[in-house]
């Protein structure tokens, strides 16, 4: 199965471009199901690969404690790699075309108030480099909902600063023009200005945001700060930098923004990912409702 996994993997990643991370998922997802079939079912050849053996997987991660929404995924990279399969004629057939998603509970995401995020946009404190650093980090996040990978990707050419706006990458190495808003534009321009030099020392690099030796910050670099700045910004709830893209897009829902123009500044393929939004925005107004009104 080795080799029809790698002709996968590159057609992912050539063809369809997707990012380290997502082919990184979609690797573990897919060598632990050909270590499976070829250890429980003793089976190499994808023409040999039939529905219950796939069900049997799915089983196998069931009893090992994957949620219903860990194995939707993994069905998911399953089906994509068998149509790959059928596609180019590797396979005569595909065992999953007829297998239904496990039953996931919606569940709604976490956001952070705008009082919180207000609180942790204070919490960097100082004229240190890191300082200046993490204050246009947070703020660049809040203000344009941008994912974590986005971030850190960003080079000094995606700066659109006389207009206010940045370029982001998304899943796909799609495009978009995101406006920053005059508070991130502020903090950000004095970063460049103060702060990155001081780490770049006498490197070169093209990444806006650096670590302490003027290289690339990581993600495990932003979770680190960004944890850091929630306990000291004394936010009870544990703080990931997902949930600022959350409170970005229902923030802005909340003071009147319209749907279509938030899934543009998301990078959403599809509005029904953006209609996630809605649901927190009523979930919340439910909520006031029971704990305030007199029969609620």
């Amino acid at each position: 199965m080795d080799q029809y996994l790698d002709y996968y993997f590159n057609f992912l990643a050539v063809e369809k471009g997707l990012s380290d991370n997502t082919l990184s998922a979609y690797s573990r997802d897919l060598t632990s199901y050909s270590a499976y079939l070829s250890q429980k079912e003793q089976v190499t050849d994808p023409d040999n690969i039939t529905q219950s053996m796939l069900l049997g997987y799915l089983t196998a991660l069931k009893s090992n404690g994957h949620s219903p929404r860990s194995r939707a995924r993994v069905l998911s990279s399953l089906r994509g790699f068998h149509r790959f399969l059928l596609r180019e004629q590797y396979a005569n057939h595909d065992p999953s075309i007829l297998i239904e998603s496990p039953r996931t509970l919606s569940s709604l995401p976490r956001l952070l108030s705008q009082k919180e995020v207000e609180r942790l946009l204070l919490a960097p404190t100082g004229d240190s480099p890191i300082a200046v650093r993490d204050r246009a980090m947070l703020e660049v996040l809040y203000a344009t909902g941008m994912r974590v990978s986005e971030l850190i990707g960003l080079r000094l050419g995606d700066l659109k600063l006389d207009i206010g706006c940045l370029n982001a990458f998304g899943k796909g190495s799609k495009q978009r023009l995101i406006p920053l808003g005059e508070d991130a534009l502020d903090v950000l321009q004095e970063y460049l200005q103060n702060g990155r030099q001081k780490l770049l020392k006498k490197g070169l690099s093209d990444e806006v945001f650096l670590n302490v030796r003027g290289k690339k910050l990581s993600r495990q670099g932003v979770w680190k700060n960004l944890h850091a700045y929630a306990i000291k910004a004394g936010i009870k709830q544990k703080v990931y930098p997902h949930m600022l893209r959350h409170s970005f897009a229902t923030h802005l829902l909340e003071n009147g923004a319209d749907l279509r123009s938030v899934q543009t500044m998301l990078g959403h393929v599809d509005i029904s990912t953006t209609q996630i939004y809605t649901h927190v925005i009523q979930s919340r107004l439910k909520k006031i409702h029971q704990q305030y009104h007199p029969r609620g």
